[in-house]
């Protein structure tokens, strides 16, 4: 009865997992993708609690709440600009599971497997060890360049490819050594040694990646910790885990995938070690003059204008402005202006980070726009309004075959009549590469905090 009840249970996580991931491809249904993750958990936790292979529950159960009230209290704090850093250390967490879980599977002296299921076993262990001690120190160092602790200028080691290479043949040879050795105690050593081999390699892998890149990074280490947690599946024997990790680990690839390819980046590439600085401390090295505006200037373009297209990025998130933008956004379209907003897909630090902000802020589905829809009407524009972006913007991914960002697509926003481009300063953006749009003839630049210029444009536009 148990079994069954079990059975069941996890049939049903896993199906509500699907509809979750199904549900957060879409604005729309976003919300509810949510509502069917948590449920799909929730029932998985519980059934895994109160599971036949679970005991001990005096010491079990207050971990349990501890965990929860901090994740509440952590998720309560954490900002939506902060949230690529909360989702690299909650994948760190994950391969640190898969490493002790593997190390406790094979010391385990109630497992008793023989001949080939034993080898499959070990197989097993060592994979979910190897992938968890990457995932987890490479989540580490993603998370203190994101935060600002660690440089974001890439690692460059004499010699890193081979030193990779090296690394990944000595983890090759201690897995021969520990499914050809005797006994427990002998096959503790290599797994050890192998452990300590993964944990360097995971920072050198991604201390060697700029910060242009990092929002691949992230993807890409949340697929680790999708296949990381598989791989603790088959060693536990637990079917959902073993589902939900093979779920998290195909869609952090796709979605990696669908990254590199905006970016116009190589996958392979980026793991090498990527293109990027510290994120955009150094000034732009002038190339022309630069034409300042006001609030009020801008208001009056806005009021003059028929068709005019937004573009949001990391510094609207920072300064919370999308509050501002939505109002800015009712009132030009009550006015009869045609608002659009134009979203790249890697805007702000995550996939789909902008489209949260705007969702958030009450701006209607239907004018927010992947860059492939609005590219070819921004020659149609009156007026574009850059609110905080810079790399997704930059012409010279186009125009110069030397730029590091050359090839990548972009919003081609200097096609329209008037681009406003709002700024603190004349800092680069998080590739560390100057931008010519600054600089063109239609350019004009609002500098200051995004969110006090766009209130001041507020102002000046009539309710």
């Amino acid at each position: 009865m148990a079994a069954g009840f079990i059975t069941v249970s996890y049939i049903g996580a896993a199906i509500l997992f699907i509809l979750s991931l199904a549900g957060l491809s879409q604005q729309e249904t976003a919300r509810r993708g949510n509502i069917y993750g948590v449920t799909g958990m929730v029932i998985a936790i519980v059934a895994t609690i109160f599971g036949l292979q679970t005991g001990n529950f005096a010491v079990l159960l207050p971990a349990v709440i501890v965990g929860a009230l901090i994740g509440v209290f952590v998720a309560s704090k954490v900002e939506m600009t902060q949230m690529p850093q909360l989702v690299a250390i909650l994948h760190s967490f994950v391969g640190l599971a898969a490493v002790l879980v593997g190390v406790a599977s094979f010391l385990d002296p109630g497992a008793h497997f023989e001949g080939t299921e034993k080898t499959i076993h070990e197989v097993e262990i060592f994979l979910g060890v190897f992938i968890g001690a990457i995932t987890f120190t490479g989540s580490i160092i993603a998370f203190g360049k994101l935060q600002g602790t660690i440089s974001g200028k890439p690692l460059m080691l004499p010699a890193r490819h081979w030193l990779n290479l090296v690394a990944i043949l000595a983890s090759i040879w201690m897995g021969y050594m520990f499914l050809a050795a005797p006994t427990t105690d002998a096959g503790l050593t290599p797994l050890l040694v192998m452990t300590v081999i993964a944990l360097l390699l995971g920072i050198h892998l991604v201390a060697a990646i700029g910060g242009a890149d990092m929002p691949v990074v992230v993807s890409m280490l949340n697929s680790y910790s999708g296949w990381a947690a598989a791989a603790t599946g088959f060693m536990l024997s637990n079917d959902l885990l073993i589902v939900t990790g093979a779920l998290v680990g195909s869609s952090g690839a796709i979605l990696s995938y669908i990254m590199c390819r905006a970016m116009n980046r190589n996958f392979v590439a980026v793991i090498m070690g990527g293109f990027g600085t510290a994120g955009g401390s150094a000034a732009a090295v002038p190339q022309g003059e630069v034409v300042a505006t006001t609030s009020e200037e801008v208001a009056a373009m806005l009021s003059d204008s028929k068709e005019v297209v937004i573009v949001p990025g990391y510094g609207m998130a920072v300064s919370q402005a999308q509050g501002v933008v939505s109002e800015i956004t009712k009132r030009l379209r009550a006015k009869k202006i045609n608002v659009r907003f134009g979203i790249h897909p890697v805007a702000g630090r995550l996939p789909g980070h902008m489209n949260v902000l705007l969702a958030e802020a009450k701006v209607p589905y239907d004018i927010v726009l992947e860059m492939d829809e609005i590219n070819d009407d921004l020659p149609h524009a009156d007026v574009v309004l850059v609110i905080g972006a810079n790399d997704i913007v930059n012409p010279g991914a186009l125009e110069d075959p030397n730029s590091p960002i050359a090839g990548m697509p972009v919003l081609e926003v200097w096609k329209a009549k008037t681009v406003v481009v709002f700024k603190r300063s004349m800092a680069t953006g998080y590739a560390g590469v100057d931008n010519p749009l600054f600089y063109k003839e239609n350019t004009r630049m609002l500098f200051g905090d995004a969110k006090k210029m766009l209130d001041g444009i507020l102002q000046h536009l009539p309710a």
